[in-house]
């Protein structure tokens, strides 16, 4: 890892940004580029790890030569497990061993900068409000996403029909949350719906100024800007998939 990085972090916000950037990045390789991640994980290749990066980005490498390294590595080896376990299966234990990585990480910081009981009990409290990369990527945050998601589509199709609507619009805006409703009263009602609904590739929660897409294969929600899908686009998609379900293969 980058030897530099420790002389930049100092507080607690510091440490929570570098944690919230490789978390980003992890979440990445395990939901918008699962296919990318997926193929560098060769089992003929030697160990191979996970890494997080602060920059919100992902790398597949060996780990560091030095023992003991300048920070905690992370599971060592997922390579192996790939192609002897479901793919599901495989990416949640990556995501398990993730999150336990991201913690030590942060726990080092804290250590190494001489956090109190305080900044730690901030630090961590910060990092608590987030779901978990497992919970991202096994969708157990997201039990409830049907029901609502079904409450809400009523709600916007409602909307809709007070207007101009026709039929085939009504179907369009299932896929999505509708953003821009006439009424307040009826925005106020789709947010505390979906207040707690995550974003199945940055783990973000829903927000009523910003366009959500549903995959119609694991009925995870996204964010727009986070599957590179507009609105415009969205109303001309008869069953969206996710970057995950468009790249899941048949297992032999």
């Amino acid at each position: 890892m980058d030897g530099g990085t420790l002389h930049s972090l100092r507080t607690v916000e510091e440490v929570f940004r570098d944690f919230k950037g490789r978390r980003a990045g992890i979440i990445k390789a395990l939901t918008a580029d699962v296919g990318e991640f997926f193929e560098q994980c060769d089992p003929e290749k030697e160990n191979l790890c996970l890494y997080g990066l602060p920059t919100e980005q992902w790398e597949v490498t060996l780990p560091a030569e030095e023992v003991p390294p300048e920070l905690p590595e992370p599971a060592l080896g997922i390579n192996f497990a790939r192609d002897g376990m479901q793919e599901k299966d495989w990416l949640a234990l990556v995501a398990v061993h993730s999150d336990a990585w991201l913690l030590a990480v942060a726990h080092y910081f804290g250590a190494r900068f001489g956090f109190d009981k305080a900044d730690r009990k901030r630090l961590f409290t910060m990092i608590n409000d987030f779901p978990t990369i497992f919970e991202i990527v096994s969708g157990s945050a997201k039990k409830q996403t049907k029901e609502k998601s079904s409450v809400s589509n009523h709600s916007s199709n409602k909307s809709k029909s007070s207007g101009k609507a026709r039929g085939s619009e009504s179907a369009k805006y299932s896929k999505s949350v509708q953003l821009k409703d006439e009424e307040e009263g009826l925005d106020e009602e789709v947010e505390e719906e979906h207040g707690d609904t995550l974003c199945g590739a940055c783990g973000e929660n829903y927000a009523s100024d910003e366009f959500w897409i549903c995959c119609d294969i694991c009925e995870k929600w996204f964010h727009g800007k986070c599957v590179k899908i507009t609105p415009a686009r969205a109303e001309h998609i008869k069953q969206y998939k996710c970057p995950s379900c468009s790249n899941k293969r048949a297992r032999p």
